[in-house]
């Protein structure tokens, strides 16, 4: 790739990463409307390790507040409402990191075409919607139980199919599930942890089998995908509340069918 290209598809990356648009819906579009090389698996350790410095930067304070009350409730069998949302984070992330290790080959091999990428952009984006209107929003996130999280971390585990997206997605579960949206985001933000995490590592082991890495154009992507990720934290969760669900709904809508269209075209 050139310089230019890991620039943008970086920014790519971090912009899409945790907004719910669905990241891989838009890193296909350089590929299909100009004609792109596949960014590579460097590449996409780069951008993984960026915005999970972006997320645990961000979430710094709540990281080591729930790290702490998770330890202390370990040693002293007795919880707090900092401890059960740190235990959700874990029972959340569970289903996504074994549904990861049954069905990564067959997602790789069956489930990442144009076609369905453009059907779970539309369909997830829909059920969004449907949850952001239709949803109580009363709850907080001291409000969630383990089945609450284990709900949510179900629907996680759907984010394996191209185009779902895995902030779009855990955000419509804890929307269902009566959360307000700012939480619905927030828990969604700290799930992103350990499963970015995972998935860096796994990528990362595979990342050491291959003989050039050109860590120059690493160490942009990664910096680049860090900046952009963190400042799209910040600004959503200062907006989400006045600008709702519904912008990101249409825009999904739309970009579905451009994706639609260029299958058309094919």
């Amino acid at each position: 790739m050139t310089l230019f290209q890991v620039v943008m598809l970086a920014l790519i990356q971090g912009i899409t990463e945790f907004l719910p648009i669905s990241s891989s819906a838009h890193l296909i579009l350089p590929a299909q409307l100009l004609g792109w090389p596949d960014q590579g698996l460097a590449f996409d350790v780069a951008v993984h390790v960026g915005t999970l410095a972006a997320v645990l930067w961000y979430f710094r304070a709540d990281v080591r507040t729930l790290a702490l009350a998770w330890l202390r409730s370990c040693a002293t069998r007795k919880g707090d409402g900092e401890s059960r949302l740190a235990w959700a984070v874990i029972i959340g992330t569970i289903p996504a990191g074994l549904a990861g290790l049954l069905f990564n080959d067959l997602v790789e091999n069956h489930l990442r075409s144009t076609l369905v990428i453009a059907l779970t952009t539309i369909g997830f984006g829909i059920l969004l919607g449907v949850a952001d209107r239709r949803g109580s929003r009363h709850r907080s996130l001291m409000d969630l139980d383990w089945r609450g999280a284990l709900w949510i971390g179900l629907s996680q585990a759907l984010a394996l199919v191209p185009g779902t997206s895995r902030s779009g997605i855990t955000m419509t579960a804890a929307l269902a599930l009566g959360f307000d949206r700012v939480a619905a985001a927030r828990f969604s933000f700290l799930l992103s942890i350990p499963i970015i995490a995972l998935s860096g590592l796994y990528k990362g082991v595979e990342l050491l089998a291959v003989e050039q890495v050109p860590w120059g154009a690493i160490g942009i992507a990664t910096a680049i995908s860090a900046v952009t990720a963190y400042l799209c934290i910040r600004v959503f969760l200062n907006v989400i509340n006045r600008m709702g669900m519904m912008p990101f709904v249409w825009y999904r809508l739309a970009l579905g069918g451009v994706l639609l269209a260029l299958i058309g075209m094919g």
